[in-house]
């Protein structure tokens, strides 16, 4: 392993296992692991904590940031999978195939009121994806429909201003530079 990779992997351990960048108010939705590497596989697991007021959720819907690519959603039993693609602006190269469209949102939808997830509860949302080349912070924006009501977790901080600071954040994922060549979403 390169010194440079590893040095990566060491801070993306320490500054996940120190609550992020961003911290984990419990109260929003937000990602499990909040540093990945440039270029490389990351498995995006939604957090989402409760739901509105006392009403239980029945739909995820996460917006897939520019430049996150292959997006791929996992499955959950008792949930039905809508997964919308649209056009890119600019195709990429992947497998030796060019790619012009991709993944750009993904919805969890409980097939009954039974498989809701209840106010009470907790649970988590997972995709994989490859991040972007370059780094920086990336924000996965979050719907949250409920029974009743609804919790848009869609803020992203302007320049000055701390992700803390915002009532409905979106998740956010500081990716790091140094990720290997040849990355793969496998």
């Amino acid at each position: 392993m390169k010194l440079n990779t590893m040095k990566t992997i060491a801070a993306i351990a320490l500054l996940s296992g120190a609550g992020g960048l961003f911290g984990s108010a419990f109260a929003h939705v937000v990602l499990e692991y909040q540093v990945a590497p440039a270029g490389a596989s990351y498995k995006a697991t939604l957090k989402v904590g409760h739901g509105c007021g006392a009403s239980p959720t029945r739909q995820i819907a996460v917006d897939i940031p520019a430049g996150m690519r292959g997006a791929r959603p996992m499955p959950k039993p008792g949930w039905a999978l809508e997964v919308q693609r649209e056009k890119l602006a600019q195709p990429y190269t992947s497998h030796g195939r060019s790619i012009t469209e991709d993944v750009v949102r993904v919805t969890w939808t409980a097939k009954t009121p039974e498989d809701m997830l209840p106010n009470a509860h907790y649970d988590e949302f997972v995709l994989v994806a490859t991040t972007p080349a370059q780094a920086g912070t990336v924000y996965w924006p979050v719907r949250q429909a409920c029974a009743e009501g609804r919790n848009d977790w869609v803020e992203v901080p302007k320049p000055g201003q701390k992700l803390s600071d915002l009532k409905s954040p979106a998740a956010a994922l500081e990716i790091l530079p140094g990720a290997s060549a040849g990355a793969h979403n496998h």
